[in-house]
């Protein structure tokens, strides 16, 4: 049985063909763009999109002579909305646009962001559908009245292949989902003032199954009637890729976003509003995505004069621990932050600089200061976990990975495969299809890790001594984040 997943990154498209046994047997990636044709804003042409995915998939068909079985995954949130006819009525807003950054502000500041929790199980961010709604409601009502469904891109991916418009349970989870129903809660679109927006919300369905058109069967080089899933959203499929299936198993996510996530059996709802909640198949995950992750890392190449990831990983380790005392707050996204504490006026800083300071100083207080927040996104999630699988381009640094091993005190595993949301999706489209008993089952045959990074203890201490500095230093500049924000908007 040959499988064929998709894995719609926001800059990069990926396509996996898989084998009879389950092995990798080939991969296809395609780049796409982000365009920002204003302060604040993150784009997509939905067209381009479907064509970098109808190449990969075309290319991978080709190499392991068809496929039985489609299943996608895709980056989550943002707002992708087509017309009656499923075509765009412009282009896709994503989960990283900052345009409704003041409203989110103002529905914190108003209490509805904490209230909503208590029901969706997220914190309100600028890039979440209700907060895009808003502002297309203040700004671009034309086009809200030319679309007739707001999609993912999980979901826009779907209706190409399909047909259909729908929305997998993960997609939906956040911001209008009642997660221990299951289903949209009329009082959440009430509560943000958004009740003329029912109509365009998708029908959801857990893990949604459909074949493929003939005009889609055409454009991917595969035969119509081939079975389509849409599997959870890029976070979560890439959790279940790693093999976190079972609550309190945990994943981090190196990436365009440091997502670290953690697998529980039921949502709480009573704790403090922060982070994400997302349904999965036979459970939830507990999800900490930052709004700045490897892209912090690319504009620290760029400011040292350095040409690849793999440069910044060799300069910062001729730095000392701890940076001859320089410490980064990463918080570059014009979004602000969203995990693990939710402020759309926060922003980075580098402190304690000094003529003694050089590029190495700076190159090591940058991946500290990264490590640091994945340790807080980590114990912002309540669980206690013995060991961190980590995937993303990010992970292919073993600077990276023995810093990540020294901070957070666990051992620290990679999955062999090279594209783990591509592997999530493929264990959810067996369990889909009835081919594997569950995903759990489907992810014990086919998960295998590499050997784990031990952390140091001696270093580890040394850490703990500095996640405590830099919690401190967070909560100190937090009082300047206001100011600065009205600085950049004079600007």
């Amino acid at each position: 049985m040959a499988i064929i997943c998709v894995d719609a990154g926001t800059t990069v498209i990926k396509a996996v063909g898989y084998d009879s046994t389950g092995a990798e047997a080939a991969v296809a990636r395609r780049g796409t763009v982000v365009t920002r044709p204003a302060p604040g804003h993150a784009e997509q042409d939905m067209h381009a999109v479907w064509d970098a995915v109808a190449a990969t998939v075309r290319e991978v068909a080709a190499r392991v002579g068809g496929a039985d079985l489609v299943a996608i995954t895709a980056q989550g949130d943002g707002c992708w909305l087509v017309d009656a006819d499923g075509e765009p009525t412009g282009p896709a807003i994503l989960w990283n646009d900052a345009r409704a950054a003041s409203i989110v502000d103002r529905w914190t500041r108003d209490g509805l962001a904490a209230e909503a929790f208590r029901i969706n199980g997220s914190s309100a961010a600028s890039g979440l559908p209700h907060a895009v709604l808003a502002w297309l409601g203040e700004h671009g009502p034309g086009r809200l009245a030319r679309s007739s469904t707001m999609l993912t891109c999980g979901g826009w991916i779907f209706s190409r292949m399909t047909g259909e418009q729908v929305a997998d349970e993960s997609d939906a989870s956040a911001p209008f989902m009642d997660l221990r129903a299951r289903a949209y809660a009329p009082e959440l679109l009430s509560m943000f003032g958004l009740t003329w927006a029912e109509r365009l919300l998708p029908q959801v369905r857990p893990c949604p199954v459909a074949g493929l058109t003939a005009g889609a069967a055409a454009a991917l080089g595969l035969a119509a009637g081939t079975p389509v899933v849409m599997a959870p959203y890029d976070i979560a499929s890439t959790a279940l890729g790693a093999g976190a299936v079972q609550p309190g198993q945990a994943c981090g996510i190196l990436g365009t976003t440091l997502c670290t996530e953690v697998v529980v059996g039921s949502p709480d709802l009573d704790g403090e509003p922060i982070g994400i909640t997302i349904a999965l198949p036979g459970g939830y995950l507990r999800a900490f995505p930052t709004f700045a992750g490897t892209e912090v890392v690319q504009w620290t190449c760029r400011l040292l004069g350095l040409s690849e990831p793999d440069e910044l990983g060799e300069l910062a380790r001729s730095s000392r621990p701890g940076a001859g005392g320089l410490a980064f707050l990463p918080y570059l996204s014009p979004a602000g932050e969203r995990a693990p504490f939710s402020d759309p006026l926060a922003s980075g800083a580098l402190l304690g600089m000094s003529f003694e300071h050089g590029r190495a100083d700076v190159a090591r207080a940058v991946l500290e200061g990264l490590t640091m927040v994945i340790r807080d996104c980590l114990e912002a999630t309540g669980a206690a976990p013995t060991e961190l699988r980590v995937c993303g381009g990010g992970s292919a640094s073993a600077t990276w990975l023995a810093l990540i091993a020294d901070v957070t005190g666990l051992p620290v595993r990679r999955p062999a495969d090279a594209e783990v949301g591509a592997r999530g999706a493929y264990l959810v489209g067996l369990a889909a299809t009835g081919a594997a008993p569950s995903v759990a089952a489907a992810a014990a045959e086919h998960v295998r890790l590499r050997d784990a990074v031990e952390p140091d203890p001696a270093r580890r201490a040394f850490y703990d001594r500095l996640y405590a500095d830099f919690r401190t230093l967070r909560g100190d500049t937090a009082r300047s984040w206001p100011l600065l924000g009205e600085l950049r908007s004079r600007t």
